[in-house]
């Protein structure tokens, strides 16, 4: 199916360069959890690590399926760069990530300061640190820890919590926002 035309694009260069150039309504805070029911035809992600210096803006999503390469790069990215193991995001994250990054209207990307954590990574970080969960949902691939400059810890929150989808805990002093798909829940780190 991603055979060349005589043009020489293939179908997901043709959906990229599409979506690159759509414009999408962003969904008022009322209607986000529809928009994790299927709302939208394209979900998208973007993010940059100041860790490692890379970069993703990802469709991930579109007409109902998930994109499968897509989603491995995803979960690449997402990775424990400390110890550079991969495991596999819970897409409900992800959506919850991309539905409140579209409920800002951000144009930035964010700045993910952690994803996945491998045991060993939560237990050194819980050693320096008593706000570090011991059964952390990091280590499931089911939270991250995320960061925008333009928005506020409150404004990030306040999206995210509007999806109705997970936890959501708001660090002011280290300016970010966990976000992730467990049981519905708010907290102040």
């Amino acid at each position: 199916m991603t055979k060349s035309s005589s043009s020489g694009l293939t179908r997901r260069a043709l959906l990229g360069a599409f979506a690159a150039t759509a414009v999408v309504a962003a969904p008022t805070y009322s209607n986000a959890a529809g928009f994790l029911r299927g709302g939208g035809d394209i979900r998208r992600i973007r993010m940059y690590s100041g860790r490692t210096g890379e970069r993703l803006d990802m469709i991930y999503w579109v007409d109902g399926k998930y994109i499968k390469d897509a989603v491995k790069e995803v979960n690449h990215f997402m990775r424990d760069w400390r110890t550079d193991q991969v495991k596999s995001i819970d897409l409900r994250t992800i959506d919850i990530m991309a539905a409140s990054h579209q409920l800002l209207d951000a144009n930035e990307p964010y700045m993910l300061l952690s994803g996945y954590r491998s045991p060993q990574t939560n237990a050194m970080l819980r050693s320096r640190s008593r706000r570090v969960a011991r059964k952390s949902l990091h280590m499931e691939g089911q939270a991250a820890d995320l960061r925008l400059g333009s928005r506020s810890v409150s404004q990030m929150a306040k999206a995210a919590m509007s999806c109705r989808a997970g936890g959501v805990g708001q660090y002011y002093g280290s300016n970010f926002v966990h976000m992730d798909c467990g049981v519905v829940r708010t907290w102040r780190g």
